[in-house]
């Protein structure tokens, strides 16, 4: 999963400064530890199997190696707004945190933005809205008690086309060409365990069953 370079301490969900300790997705040891950037669990949203196929299809033409590591999602938690969870935070911890989250959030329809190239750098991803009903979710679960990584971006949703390959003009100017008209349906959010170069590992999948809100009368 790609996400922005983040810093080795972790964080409350106060913002005050935490020591994580154990093995990545064990549960704690006595041996404070700080851990590398590249390791930290995610909460991501998987894409649709439609655009899926879509979206891994130009990851695997275009970066190979971001295509290996996970199939296409939308970061939640662990890119921008939240570094990466704690990697040694148990399962339970995690399913006790965030499960009454997912099943108080609706699937989400969410249309795509623009193809855009993050700085001078040869990122490019699909925009997405960084308000409404997704940054409400990542908010809840920011605010949940998840011990995560002190972020270097404001939260900005996103699904990542290129993120390890250096692009030459060529490709740079054809990744940027790309559209997608198809919009996301979000009907599952994900936990993985990250430890870059290897790839991430599933932990946990919980359902959006919550109700749709109530449609607007008319006058």
């Amino acid at each position: 999963m790609a996400a922005w370079p983040f810093r080795r301490r972790y964080y409350a969900s106060h913002g005050t400064e935490h020591t994580v300790t154990g093995k990545p997705g064990g549960s704690s040891a006595n041996t404070p530890r700080r851990w590398r950037p590249g390791t930290g669990i995610y909460v991501v949203a998987p894409l649709q199997a439609s655009l899926a196929a879509l979206v891994g299809e130009v990851q695997s033409r275009f970066d190979p190696k971001l295509a290996r590591l996970m199939p296409p999602h939308i970061t939640i938690i662990g890119s921008s707004g939240a570094g990466p969870i704690a990697p040694v935070t148990p399962v339970d911890e995690l399913r006790t945190l965030i499960e009454p989250i997912a099943s108080s959030t609706p699937p989400l329809r969410l249309r795509i933005g623009h193809t855009v190239r993050f700085m001078q750098t040869d990122i490019i991803v699909l925009e997405l809205n960084p308000h409404g009903p997704l940054r409400e979710l990542h908010e809840r679960i920011k605010h949940s008690g998840v011990t995560y990584a002190r972020p270097r971006f404001a939260f900005t949703p996103h699904i990542t086309l290129s993120f390890y390959r250096q692009l030459d003009a060529a490709e740079r100017r054809a990744l940027l060409a790309f559209r997608v008209d198809e919009p996301v349906e979000v009907t599952e959010i994900e936990c993985s365990l990250s430890n870059d170069p290897q790839p991430a590992r599933h932990l946990l999948t919980l359902p959006l069953t919550g109700p749709f809100p109530p449609s607007p009368r008319s006058p």
